[in-house]
Order: structure tokens, then C-alpha cells, then sequence
């Protein structure tokens, strides 16, 4: 134990930080493109056009039915049978970008669902149009009821791409393969990762939690605050 405080940690703690970089920075891309691809995904699929629908159900089935490894593994080495080579990094961004997408785009679907269509009729009578109706009544009110889901998935994909050390990206968990063919050590080595991972997870738990408190209107904080201290709402 005090080999392990007093020189691994100062020794290859920096190295593995490198690789939380990585980590992370493939994390935020992947979430930006996850989120922008399930949102299209999601409006298409309330299209009524069933030439629309259709594919987009069949690539929601597809990519939420077969494991995240080997959707990473068949964009790295198949698709350059087919002329399409991409980096390890960014072949990592399409496989972990694709089965999000996937996912938010039942949330944000069934969220959209979700809003009470008096409000978009009532905007049509305004003149609205469609379009506006999208972008100041429905989308708003969609990112605010999902955000927590989508917080959560961020969370999941964090250590999600742990599994794209399988296609070569220099992420933390193949840091630490280089560290643990160093020294051998692989049980300390692991509590460093696992250190590591808490705190990016911990920390972006704290970040949504932080953003959703200051999306959430005044009047509904307030109701919640009078829920869980009603002593104090009564005073």
C-alpha cells in the first residue's frame, strides 16, 4: 500500500489522466451528435409518411438490438471492405453517436407525444407555424422533461467508451492496459480507473442536476420545495 501511494499513484496517475481526456472529450462529441441524430430520428418517426418511418424504425430496431462491441468493431474493420476507413477516435464517434441516437430517440419521441396538443393547436390559431411551433413550444418543453434521461445515458456513455480500447482509441481503459503491462500491478492500477471514472461520473451527475434546477420554471422549484418542506412552507 505504500508503494502504491507514494509511487504508482505520483507515476502513472498522470498517464491515466491522459486517457480520462480522451474519455471524456469522445464523450461530449459522441452526446452533440447522439443528441442532434435521435432528435431527427425522432421527428421522422412521427412523420406520416410511411416511406419515412419505416427505415428509421428498422435502424431504432437495429442498433438497439445488437451490442454496442460489435457495432464499434463492424464500422472500424468492415466498412473499410466497402472503401470507408475512419480513425480509431472518430469510428468511435460513429458506433457510440449511432446507438445513442437510438436510444434518445424513443425519449425525445415519446416526450413530444407527451405534450398536450391543445397547446400546438392553440399556436396555430395564433398563426404560428409549424416550424415555430416546434421551436418555441414543443422542443423546449421536450429538452426540460428528458433532461434527467439524457443526463443518465451521458453518464452511461462515459463508461461506454471504455469499450472502444477494442478498435485502438488511447482512452483511459487502454491507459491503463499500457500501465498494467508495465508494472503488472492490475488490482491498483483498476482502483485508479475506478477513481477516475467516479469522479467524471459524480461530477456530471452534479452538472445536470445543476442545469435542470436552473431550466426548471420558479413556480414549479417552488412547488417542489414546498413538497419536501412543508413545515417551512407553512411558516
Amino acid at each position: 500500500m505504500h508503494r502504491f501511494f507514494f509511487r504508482e499513484v505520483p507515476e502513472y496517475f498522470p498517464f491515466l489522466l491522459q486517457g480520462a481526456w480522451i474519455t471524456l472529450v469522445l464523450s461530449l462529441v459522441s452526446m452533440a451528435c447522439g443528441l442532434v441524430l435521435g432528435l431527427a430520428v425522432a421527428l421522422g418517426r412521427l412523420s406520416p409518411y410511411r416511406a419515412v418511418r419505416w427505415p428509421l424504425d428498422a435502424y431504432v430496431e437495429l442498433w438497439r438490438d445488437t451490442p454496442l462491441i460489435v457495432q464499434l468493431l463492424f464500422i472500424y474493420f468492415t466498412l473499410p471492405e466497402f472503401g470507408l476507413t475512419l480513425p480509431a477516435f472518430w469510428a468511435g464517434v460513429a458506433g457510440l453517436s449511432l446507438n445513442l441516437a437510438a436510444y434518445l430517440s424513443e425519449v425525445f419521441r415519446a416526450a413530444i407525444v407527451a405534450i398536450d396538443p391543445g397547446q400546438r393547436q392553440a399556436a396555430l390559431s395564433l398563426g404560428m407555424s409549424r416550424a415555430a411551433i416546434y421551436r418555441r413550444v414543443v422542443l423546449p418543453q421536450m429538452f426540460r422533461a428528458t433532461l434527467p434521461t439524457v443526463g443518465g445515458y451521458f453518464i452511461a456513455l462515459l463508461k461506454d467508451c471504455s469499450l472502444v480500447s477494442f478498435i485502438s482509441v488511447n482512452e483511459l481503459l487502454r491507459h491503463a492496459n499500457i500501465v498494467i503491462a508495465d508494472t503488472f500491478d492490475s488490482m491498483n492500477t483498476y482502483i485508479m480507473v475506478g477513481f477516475i471514472y467516479f469522479v467524471m461520473s459524480f461530477g456530471s451527475a452534479r452538472l445536470i442536476g445543476l442545469l435542470e434546477r436552473r431550466l426548471t420554471p420558479r413556480h414549479q422549484r417552488r412547488g417542489t420545495a414546498m413538497l419536501s418542506d412543508p413545515k417551512g412552507a407553512a411558516a
